[in-house]
């Protein structure tokens, strides 16, 4: 037995076995979800934990690490897993030195743009809280290989070094014109928050940054902090989670369109934007076809005002009107999400763990969001004013692993569920950063979205996002 596969969520107990070494003050019995994951593959990655993003091409998946190759990280490159057989998912290589798991830096977020055959990852320095040496390290995207014989041993071709420093970003490529495709990279901190960066010469080395923005809140306004950037598969709106100032839209339209002076627009104004109390927004993703975006809370243990229990949650926002955006319901795990609950929370639980929502993926109605300690969670989005649990995830954990998250898994908790999810032939991949790959079968309400999904991610506009 590999994991716990219902229970918890907004309707039900957390199961024991989520994590042995961690038990929860008995809280009201509910009732059980009416759907389940099947537990179909998984790969424990070496058991070297600080696993980080994952990205799927042909029958590899490709998966980062948030940390470097400090002394006692092992394998602290970008490894390459077989998931032909997905109930026998096995790793098979690493890109290592010099292309990746160099010392001081970190291979946070990976993309494939599958029209190129070509794998990007993210480089940026990694701090002392990921346990990394302190060195400084410039950000790259490093472009890879990964066509034909090169699929299982990626050969780096190309090396952008971006103006700013990324934190995160979008991949957009071009549904009407063969052979383009943006990113989109969220660059908080550094004066201007967003950089558009036109890849479609990539595989010459070819980088062109299209378009920069800037928030301009009134002064005194709150930080510039944008952390993450979602596109409408049409290229016209982003949908941007500011951590210290809200969600709010932009028209992208012109940069998409390849306007020779584009110019990004604020749609909804700054002074209607959606704020809520704690950290603020850290993704946003538009649920298909329909007027509502999802947003997910980030919020670590520690101590001090937006840090630990009752950690961070899933709120829905009516984009019926882009000038004026409302929340119109919110989606906790309980009891972690119950403000009630934090009276019983252990101090190294407070401090050590996290049970808040991360990255989201939304397929037809349904909504997949990697929760930390609380698994992966699936919830309907049917009645948007009412979500409803249909199912979770909780792996019990590796018995040890090399490296501990020093932020999220050195307390009591070791289920770190992290990444975007990804939909691949009607199965969903997700990274836990401790625990490694897991490859799962959906089986309940709203299940026969799933079933005729090639490909879905919630940081690409790829395959089936339309």
């Amino acid at each position: 037995m590999l994991g716990s596969c219902t229970g918890g969520g907004t309707t039900s107990t957390p199961t024991p076995t989520a994590s042995p070494s961690a038990s929860l003050p008995p809280v009201a019995t509910r009732p059980a979800p009416p759907g389940a994951f099947e537990l179909v593959g998984h790969e424990p990655l070496y058991g070297r934990g600080m696993n980080a993003a994952i990205a799927i091409g042909g029958h590899y998946a490709y998966i980062g690490s948030r940390t470097d190759a400090s002394e006692g990280h092992v394998h602290p490159g970008v490894l390459v897993v077989d998931i032909k057989d997905p109930s026998q998912p096995k790793v098979v290589g690493e890109i290592g030195p010099p292309a990746e798991g160099n010392p001081g830096e970190t291979s946070r977020e990976l993309r494939i743009w599958p029209e190129e055959d070509l794998l990007m990852v993210l480089n940026f320095e990694c701090d002392a809280g990921h346990d990394c040496s302190a060195q400084p390290v410039p950000p790259t995207i490093r472009f890879f290989d990964i066509s034909g014989e090169f699929a299982a041993k990626p050969a780096l071709v190309s090396t952008y070094h971006p103006s700013l420093v990324p934190h995160e970003f979008y991949l957009w490529v071009d549904p009407s014109k063969q052979g383009r495709a943006l990113l989109f990279m969220s660059t908080p901190g550094q004066g201007e928050s967003l950089l558009v960066v036109d890849i479609s010469g990539a595989r010459q080395g070819g980088f062109r940054e299209v378009a920069r923005w800037e928030t301009s809140f009134p002064d005194p306004g709150p930080d510039d902090n944008l952390h993450s950037v979602s596109v409408s598969v049409d290229g016209k709106r982003a949908y941007l989670a500011h951590l210290s100032a809200g969600f709010f839209i932009l028209d992208v339209s012109s940069v998409t369109k390849g306007d020779t002076a584009p110019r990004i627009e604020i749609v909804t104004p700054l002074e209607r934007r959606v704020q809520w109390p704690g950290v603020g927004p850290h993704s946003a993703v538009k649920v298909p076809g329909r007027d509502l975006v999802l947003t997910t809370d980030e919020v670590y243990g520690g101590s001090g005002p937006g840090r630990g229990c009752p950690w961070g949650w899933v709120r829905i926002i009516d984009v019926a009107d882009e000038s004026a955006p409302q929340v119109i319901s919110e989606y906790q795990v309980l009891p972690y999400n119950d403000a009630s609950y934090c009276d019983q929370v252990s101090p190294d639980r407070d401090r050590d763990s996290s049970f808040s929502s991360h990255n989201p993926t939304v397929a037809g109605d349904l909504a997949f969001v990697s929760w930390h300690s609380a698994g992966l969670q699936a919830f309907s989005l049917q009645d948007p004013f009412v979500p409803d649990q249909v199912a979770e995830f909780i792996p019990i954990p590796l018995d040890s692993v090399a490296t501990e998250d020093p932020l999220l898994s050195s307390g009591p908790d070791k289920v770190v569920m992290w990444s975007y999810p990804i939909i691949r032939d009607g199965l969903i991949y997700v990274v836990d950063v401790r625990n490694g790959l897991y490859v799962l079968r959906y089986d309940g309400p709203g299940a026969e979205d799933l079933a005729p999904i090639g490909f879905l991610e919630g940081n690409s506009n790829l395959g089936d996002a339309a």
